[in-house]
């Protein structure tokens, strides 16, 4: 059973939504745990990875991650992070819209300044009428902001699951679905067909979104799109550069740029 973390001594008496500032230097692996409440997590500098027993999550700089009370989770820190946790009871978070699963979301400049104002709150149990306001703005701040393409489900059958664990720590768009069906001790058209059945993707398509988000990390963590490219199994830089604007939106150089100017506000 994971341990479970409380924020605050103040865990059952405090307001709806209370924030907390952590520091994490790079590498640190925060091992897994749960919280009572949903964890809103923003990450200020720094980028995270994110698993649970569903799938994997990255956090780049200047964005957070939704997770729901109860849930246990591990996080992994790409460079130096500054986090700082929003812990929202059932109320606060239904009220914002927030799911019962993982989530990562963009963060408005608005809702970073109502962070910061927060964060000088307090758990206290008695908060002022701006307090309060402030508060109030803060979760209807979090409910508006839009949800991002980055994550990758993980399926529950064991041998599958297994598979997946070995290509997780090593990601590589050369693995075939050959050496994957091999992995998990089954025929290729076996896998083909359960992979789909427990994930939803097929597995090319998972395997393309795993690597577009450990790009994503070791992009924020300063390597190079060429590096990144390379060390991900990609045929070239415009190859990735490619598949990163058609899945993200944006190229890699362009998405970089715009969490740097947004950690500017």
């Amino acid at each position: 059973m994971p341990p479970t973390f409380t924020f605050s001594p103040y865990e059952l008496d405090s307001p709806e939504a209370v924030v907390t500032l952590r520091e994490y230097p790079s590498g640190t692996v925060f091992p897994r745990h749960t919280h009572r409440r949903g964890q809103f997590a923003y990450a200020s500098t720094g980028a995270l990875k994110m698993f649970t027993d569903l799938g994997n999550w990255v956090v780049p700089p200047q964005r957070a991650i939704w997770v729901p009370g109860g849930v246990a989770h591990e996080m992994h820190m790409r460079g130096d992070v500054v986090m700082l946790n929003t812990y929202l009871d059932d109320d606060a978070a239904a009220r914002a819209g927030l799911q019962d699963y993982c989530q990562v979301f963009g963060v408005s400049p608005l809702l970073r300044h109502l962070l910061e104002a927060a964060l000088a709150i307090g758990p206290s149990a008695s908060p002022s009428v701006r307090d309060r306001c402030v508060l109030t703005l803060l979760i209807d701040e979090i409910g508006a902001m839009p949800e991002l393409p980055l994550s990758a489900p993980l399926p529950s059958e064991s041998r599958l699951a297994r598979s997946c664990q070995r290509f997780l720590e090593a990601p590589t768009q050369k693995i075939s679905i050959g050496e994957m069906a091999d992995w998990s001790s089954m025929s290729r058209r076996t896998f083909t067909r359960n992979f789909r059945e427990c994930t939803g993707m097929t597995f090319v398509s998972w395997r393309q979104q795993v690597c577009l988000l450990e790009a994503t990390a070791r992009l924020s963590h300063g390597s190079s799109i060429t590096d990144v490219a390379f060390e991900l199994g990609f045929s070239s830089s415009s190859a990735f550069t490619s598949v990163f604007r058609r899945n993200l939106g944006d190229s890699p150089a362009r998405y970089l740029a715009k969490s740097k100017a947004a950690s500017m506000f």
